[in-house]
């Protein structure tokens, strides 16, 4: 007989103390719960958990230590015309759970219904083809770990997927690559110092599913959006096991990133779970207190609200939702020591009834949240609900995928008319999107590229999608590219289309690092990674989405122009200010900070914004006049800048501005001139001629 003690309510899930581990459920709708303790042959010993406090079930087992695996069986309502599925012959995970050992298999048992008859009730036992919880250590040698805590105005945010940066990486033992410890590697952390990277953006690290329908296909879910357990880093991507081990090696490859100077931001997907909707898998939530965790149909509650795409959508208004969701964040930032979170659909987050309520509950309590209100906090500010494009209205804490950015840039590089005003505001921290509610241009996370949808080199080589290896008949991934293959369609031998497309991602380097805000690189667009024209690599848990690290060898050139762009930016305060231009003078001799110039040399006026068919600018950054403190309250003087764009498929001469501007510049960067050195750069008079190739982007340096 195993002894049980109370034990206590709180903190939920199981906690190892030295001597023995505590339990904890919520389930408001349950009549019984059950513990589930399994041994390594498989055995299932079941324990009543007979105290209850407040809806939660708890008790204290003194002879269970970490590595042990658990699970729940709850006894309650099986009425799903009233929204409750509880059902004891499902084997539950944990949803406080820090490690999950195994996969699901998808077998009939771990659904609450027979096939083809949604409205029977399955009582097969799923046990024998389902997860395990995990009970774990929370002892960890820290050392001396410290947040690195950069700035947003210093911060370069680097989209990385953990397997996929270093499974083919030659120089990382073969055991080792597609792992957590793989991440952590020497010659990771070197990659991405050598690229001036202060943070990394993991996609999700939390515990997640594989789909049935990929899995039947042959593919997996490579992108990780489909959490199953909020709390445990996924066990697929662990070198040493997964009994627990799996936290260990994350911990250790915070560490090491911390002590490179990185910080690492997870991608969390809070607002939806692997089980899907009515027709989904029984694996946590959902046999716990589904009318508790998630959005139903008030008409007919057998049915899930979905903002999502994916079959349901967490029940916000639910206060035990809340403390699920900021236990968890709690928890990495306080045990992980992670650094920042970016929230999928993060519109998803905000909805209460219906609309978009960017003063949710969950954004207040947030705020107030002495933890994670210190965090970097990121959202991707839509979701597929009505109203759900929410770009700009997040509140003052957070900072935003700039969607709009990205088409922007990506329109003004493929030659659509009329963008200068556009692409001017983007480029600038737009101004248009966050200044109204106080927010600074350090809100907008600028990006050409992210995960979902083109590499930087697929975005310069294909007009089109091409997703048939997922096998869905190329009908899957948004046909929303706005991306230019520079005449031929895929790969090419014709040298001047080779050339163009090196130069236009040269182009959309430069513009990210020159942007005002928070530039973020895609893995691998440095190395020139291809997915083959593949817009939607979700399923693609292979060599089209890993880095080919060997290929890339061919691409040294664009890595040594984007470090170069990365020490550019680093070096230089005007072009990672804290405060939005104001076009106006600090003093009345003075220049003002930001002056617009047509490729003539005069001052834009109204007529020349205006003009749709004009693709050409000359940025003036006055380096005198960033009008603002540094950290220590010292005033930040700089180097003034020139930037010219040209985004016409001719040359253009620019003629430089009058000597009021500045008597002596030098080219310090040319997009079509990749090897250039500005020590070699001759210097030129102001109201000079300057040759400028065709799409292309030159940066000079006032002398």
């Amino acid at each position: 007989m195993v002894q049980v003690w109370p034990g206590d309510a709180y903190p939920l899930g199981a906690h190892f103390d030295g001597a023995g581990t505590n339990f904890a459920l919520y389930a408001e709708a349950a009549e019984r719960v059950e513990l589930c303790l399994f041994d390594d042959s498989g055995g299932e010993d079941h324990i009543d958990l007979t105290e209850r406090d407040a809806f939660v079930w708890h008790g204290y087992i003194p002879s269970v230590m970490p590595g042990q695996r658990y699970g729940f069986r709850v006894h309650g309502p099986y009425d799903p015309a009233r929204g409750h599925r509880c059902n004891p012959a499902k084997l539950l995970l944990d949803p406080y759970a820090r490690a999950v050992e195994g996969e699901m298999d998808w077998d009939p048992a771990c659904f609450g219904y027979h096939f083809g008859d949604p409205e029977s009730r399955n009582d097969d036992d799923s046990a024998p083809h389902t997860m395990r919880s995990v009970v774990v250590s929370p002892y960890f040698d820290w050392g001396d770990d410290r947040p690195p805590r950069t700035p947003y105005a210093d911060t370069v945010i680097y989209e990385a997927h953990v397997k996929g940066m270093t499974a083919r990486h030659p120089e990382i033992p073969a055991s080792l690559r597609g792992t957590y410890a793989g991440f952590g590697h020497p010659v990771v952390i070197d990659h991405l110092k050598g690229l001036g990277v202060t943070a990394v953006e993991l996609m999700p690290v939390h515990q997640f599913v594989h789909d049935d329908v990929l899995v039947q296909r042959g593919l997996r879910n490579y992108w990780g959006y489909n959490t199953i357990g909020f709390f445990a880093p996924h066990n697929g991507y662990a070198s040493g096991g997964g009994r627990g081990e799996q936290v260990l090696e994350f911990k250790a490859m915070v560490k090491s990133l911390h002590e490179a100077g990185i910080e690492v931001i997870l991608d969390v997907v809070y607002n939806h779970t692997a089980e899907g909707n009515h027709l989904g898998p029984t694996l946590s939530f959902r046999g716990i207190d589904n009318a508790q965790y998630y959005r139903l149909v008030d008409d007919d509650p057998r049915y899930y609200m979905d903002t999502t795409g994916t079959g349901n959508s967490l029940l916000m208004r639910s206060p035990h939702v809340l403390q699920l969701i900021m236990d968890s964040l709690r928890y990495w930032v306080t045990e992980m020591h992670v650094d920042g979170f970016r929230f999928d659909l993060a519109s998803t987050l905000a909805r209460e009834l219906h609309a978009v309520d960017r003063l949710s509950a969950f954004f207040d309590l947030v705020q107030q949240d002495p933890v994670i209100s210190r965090a970097k906090l990121i959202a991707e500010p839509w979701d597929i609900g009505e109203g759900g494009y929410q770009v700009g209205n997040f509140p003052p804490l957070w900072t935003e995928w700039n969607g709009k950015y990205r088409d922007t840039v990506r329109d003004y590089w493929r030659g659509e008319p009329g963008l200068l005003p556009t692409f001017a505001s983007r480029l600038t921290g737009s101004a248009d999107l966050y200044a109204d509610d106080g927010r600074r241009p350090l809100a907008s996370i600028n990006f050409p590229t992210c995960h979902d949808g083109f590499t930087l080199t697929d975005l310069v080589s294909y007009n089109g999608k091409h997703n048939e290896a997922n096998g869905e008949d190329n009908r899957d991934g948004s046909d929303d590219n706005r991306s230019w293959n520079c005449g031929t369609e895929g790969e090419t031998d014709d040298l001047d289309i080779l050339a163009l497309r090196e130069r236009q991602k040269r182009n959309f380097l430069t513009t990210l690092f020159l942007s005002q805000g928070v530039p973020m690189l895609s893995h691998g667009d440095e190395l020139g990674r291809t997915q083959g024209g593949n817009n939607n690599g979700y399923c693609q848990d292979d060599e089209i989405s890993w880095i080919d690290w060997e290929a890339a060898a061919h691409e040294f050139p664009l890595l040594e122009f984007t470090r170069k762009l990365a020490r550019l930016r680093k070096d230089h305060p005007v072009f990672r200010r804290r405060r939005f231009f104001k076009g106006a003078r600090l003093r009345p001799d003075d220049m003002p900070d930001l002056v617009w110039l047509t490729p003539g040399g005069d001052e834009m006026v109204e007529a020349d914004w205006n003009a749709g068919f004009s693709k050409s600018v000359m940025v003036f950054l006055n380096g005198d006049a960033i009008g603002e403190p540094d950290p220590r309250g010292r005033r930040l003087r700089d180097a003034s800048f020139l930037l010219l764009f040209n985004a016409h498929d001719g040359d253009l001469d620019f003629e430089l501005p009058s000597d009021r501007f500045g008597g002596m510049w030098r080219k310090v960067l040319d997009t079509a001139d990749p090897l250039l050195a500005e020590e070699e750069s001759p210097a030129v008079k102001a109201s000079a001629t300057v040759p400028c190739e065709a799409r292309s982007v030159q940066v000079l340096r006032r002398v």
